[in-house]
């Protein structure tokens, strides 16, 4: 005989559906950064645009505002690593750009271990040789093609957010929410310049879609995951939001039809297992009431607080 759920089998199952909607909302920057309508469409330009509408879905939300003078090379380390994201995914493939950002950890597990004297596990040995072996099969493909701009970019996006990451260490204290909000408004005041001066206001289909860029891929994404960590740890969140980086090429190949080279999924492939080990061997952590820093991704082309 089958039962009804519990509550709490509900709240878990309701909890796991957010987290999972939230990856899949933050995989539709494959499509954003595709489509035609925004095909011409300079990076800063488009990064600006998101961020203002990010920014506006995200602060009325902000109920515990703290400040620290690392908030501004946060905001400015935040609006380099999604800045070089698009301009990876504008420059080649949506594939490539999310899972080359996606080496982000190893480069952070590299500073702490060889500067922060953090102590190195068998766990992240693993992630460092699939996620070593994974780039190195990318880049010795692309590098007899003409992408290896892009690749490069990719990379830095990886190593800013590393640096972004280094950085929530320290305001691991503040509010989530207030954090990813002051990234959001950081960028979008770095990059006002160059996305306003002599050029032109959205127009048309245009606007919608940078709304739905900001609002949703960002804004409704985060306060769908942060809703999910307060009845699933931050551990099974983290696996489940593994969805994206798998979606984010999917999205690329519906809106442009690039599909992407067979090397760039075994090195994703590769790249996958090592995060997925290192996820599966870490310390959970428990559900939350108020997602601190370390608990709340910024979303993957703008990843994790």
């Amino acid at each position: 005989m089958n039962f009804p759920p519990t509550v709490d089998d509900r709240t878990l199952a309701r909890a796991r559906m957010m987290a999972f909607v939230a990856a899949v909302l933050w995989s539709t920057s494959g499509f954003f950064a595709k489509t035609a309508y925004l095909a011409d469409w300079a990076p800063e330009r488009l990064c600006f645009w998101r961020a203002v509408f990010a920014t506006l879905i995200l602060l009325p939300l902000v109920r515990a505002p703290k400040f620290s003078w690392l908030l501004l090379p946060l905001g400015i380390s935040f609006s380099l690593m999604t800045t070089t994201f698009l301009t990876a995914m504008k420059w080649g493939t949506a594939a490539n750009a999310i899972w080359l950002q996606c080496t982000g950890p190893v480069w952070m597990l590299l500073v702490g271990v060889l500067f922060l004297g953090e102590r190195l596990r068998r766990a992240d040995v693993l992630q460092m040789c699939f996620a070593g072996a994974g780039i190195a099969v990318i880049l010795w493909f692309e590098a007899q093609g003409e992408s290896l701009a892009a690749v490069a970019i990719a990379l830095s996006s990886g190593v800013c957010y590393a640096v972004v990451v280094l950085i929530l260490r320290q305001l691991r204290d503040f509010d989530g929410t207030w954090l990813i909000a002051v990234c959001h408004l950081t960028n979008a005041i770095v990059l006002a310049p160059f996305a306003l001066w002599n050029q032109p206001l959205p127009e048309g289909m245009q606007w919608p879609l940078l709304i739905a860029f900001g609002m949703l891929q960002l804004g409704l994404s985060y306060v769908l995951f942060a809703r999910s960590l307060r009845s699933i740890p931050g551990h099974e969140a983290a696996l489940i939001a593994l969805v994206e980086p798998i979606l984010v090429p999917v999205w690329g190949y519906l809106t442009d039809g690039n599909a992407p080279a067979w090397w760039t999924i075994v090195g994703a492939a590769l790249i996958l297992v090592g995060l997925a080990t290192t996820v599966l061997r870490s310390k959970p952590i428990p559900p939350t009431k108020v997602p601190m820093a370390a608990e709340v991704p910024l979303a993957s082309s703008d990843k994790p607080l």
